[in-house]
């Protein structure tokens, strides 16, 4: 393989070395065979016992001298356990390399890659003329980033889209072919023959109108198909069917609620439809998550719904693999019901996020499944993501918060918590004085003393309510962490006010057991 880069970093392709800023860093036969494993391998867990296995020639070597090596190596990139750039921690089980290479390709919605025949750029300023004419066109009719690449088509495969135009010259004349490709499948969106007069600009002009008017259809198309799915309108601008797509997916959307009855009528009159299947799914999420967390259902009947869900939507996938809406919804509620399908959820959310053209709709489900696998960092970055693109004090942004704040709780960094999203959430018209409360005691340090009227709430609802408030917690915020130190981080603060107040009798048992040594 070539040489990664990543950032100012490079990596050798055998790992020998590293360089940064004319600087070598030069690592040990462990070391190197610790990075290979790791770069070889991006965002997924590499597990101690597999490391030890790609170390089994030094006879040495045992699963507490991986941990040594792994901060070993951390040091020589620069990197941090605590917020890491490279190596991520998956507590109690292995390590993860989380760094995306950028080994100079070109990242972004739209790449334009010019090439060249073998009789080079006769006539370049034509060609660079018309390829300027085309990003300035496409830029400005869908509002987006268009770059122009040197190296052709290679140094684009990191752009969502790229428009690959081939030249070729004669002795009086300029042929061209542009390809309009899917990065991501590699699909051909669309193919174009160029006809123009080398000596007329008006004809490069013309030519370049009618591309860039056939790429910006192609797209717009492409983009209209990534938000249609879950009674979206079709006829409304397409930013606002982002949100509303964005709206329909998130946990906060309380409209699911009061859809049950048309959706049980749609699905008995066309049961064969996978999208009001997976409509009629996300009204059942909603009715776990929006009933109140002191105790409206019990746990029977979460687990009939949550089997609901699961048979459901497994029998859906096939139908869906056409349309990243449906495959986001498909894999938020695989992730929720937490079945044992979360290699399953990252794949379908994956590639539903890669042709979505980075819509705030995939940001809660992807920042969530790294949540699940312990990678905080990239789990803020995409839930700060969603904070920046959705409107201050909508619901929207305040779920965007909440999952910000339940991500923090779990990597451990309470430091870093904002509380205040407690107060916005008690605020909130919107948002149940139940699940208000709940946030507010789910982030209130263990140790701190809680305000009279929180403890007169948590009193009010008595141990019963307390321990349904726990269980609560514990289903829609904490089962889905692999790691269990991390469980345990999102369930401490609320299990201490609790417990303070009611005593561990009011804790369920099964939740101690999830959470390990907090229990004590």
């Amino acid at each position: 393989m070539p040489d990664l880069r990543f950032g100012d970093l490079i990596l050798d392709e055998t790992c020998l070395f590293a360089r940064r800023n004319e600087q070598t860093i030069k690592f040990t036969r462990n070391e190197r065979a610790l990075l290979l494993a790791l770069t070889r391998n991006p965002h997924r867990l590499m597990r101690r016992g597999r490391l030890l296995d790609e170390l089994a020639s030094e006879s040495d070597i045992s699963d507490r001298n991986i941990d040594f090596l792994v901060n070993r190596v951390r040091s020589k990139l620069g990197d941090s356990a605590r917020s890491p750039k490279y190596i991520a921690t998956q507590y109690g089980e292995g390590y993860v390399w989380i760094a995306a290479p950028s080994s100079g390709t070109i990242a972004g919605f739209l790449a334009i890659a010019p090439t060249f025949g073998p009789q080079g750029h006769r006539f370049g300023q034509q060609a660079s003329s018309l390829v300027g004419q085309i990003s300035d066109m496409i830029a400005g009719d869908l509002g987006r980033d268009v770059v122009v690449v040197e190296d052709g088509y290679a140094g684009a495969t990191s752009a969502r889209y790229v428009l690959q135009m081939s030249f070729l010259a004669g002795n009086e004349y300029l042929d061209c072919a542009a390809t309009l490709r899917d990065m991501p499948s590699k699909r051909i969106v669309k193919a174009f023959r160029l006809h123009f007069d080398m000596a007329d600009a008006r004809s490069l002009a013309t030519e370049a109108r009618r591309i860039s008017d056939g790429v910006v259809d192609a797209l717009s198309q492409a983009l209209i198909e990534a938000s249609t799915g879950l009674g979206t309108p079709a006829d409304e601008p397409l930013e606002t069917r982002f949100h509303k797509a964005a709206s329909l997916l998130s946990a906060s959307n309380r409209t699911w609620l009061a859809s049950g009855e048309q959706l049980g009528r749609d699905r008995a009159h066309d049961p064969l439809n996978a999208d009001i299947a997976l409509q009629w799914c996300l009204h059942l999420f909603a009715r776990l998550v929006h009933t109140s967390p002191f105790g409206e259902i019990s746990l029977e009947e979460r687990y009939r719904i949550e089997s609901e869900i699961d048979a459901t939507v497994l029998e859906c996938l096939p139908a869906v693999e056409a349309n990243p809406l449906l495959m986001l919804a498909a894999a938020k509620l695989l992730y929720f019901i937490d079945r044992g399908h979360l290699d399953l959820a990252e794949d379908i959310a994956g590639r539903a996020f890669a042709r979505t053209a980075d819509s705030g709709a995939a940001f809660p489900v992807m920042g969530q499944l790294c949540h699940a696998r312990g990678r905080f960092d990239e789990a803020i970055g995409f839930f700060d993501r969603g904070i920046e693109t959705f409107e201050p004090d909508s619901d929207l942004h305040l779920h965007m918060r909440v999952l910000k704040a339940i991500s923090v709780l779990a990597s451990g960094d309470r430091a870093a918590l904002d509380t205040t999203v407690a107060d916005a959430a008690r605020e909130n018209p919107r948002c149940p004085r139940d699940i208000g409360l709940t946030i507010g005691w789910m982030v209130a340090a263990p140790e701190q003393k809680l305000p009279a009227a929180s403890v007169d709430a948590l009193t009010a609802i008595g141990p019963a309510g307390a321990g349904n408030a726990i269980e609560y917690l514990y289903f829609t915020s904490a089962r889905h962490l692999v790691s269990e130190e991390a469980r345990a981080n999102v369930m401490r603060g609320l299990i201490a006010h609790v417990m303070r107040l009611h005593g561990k009798e009011a804790v369920p048992a099964f939740v101690l057991r999830s959470i390990g040594p907090i229990a004590a």
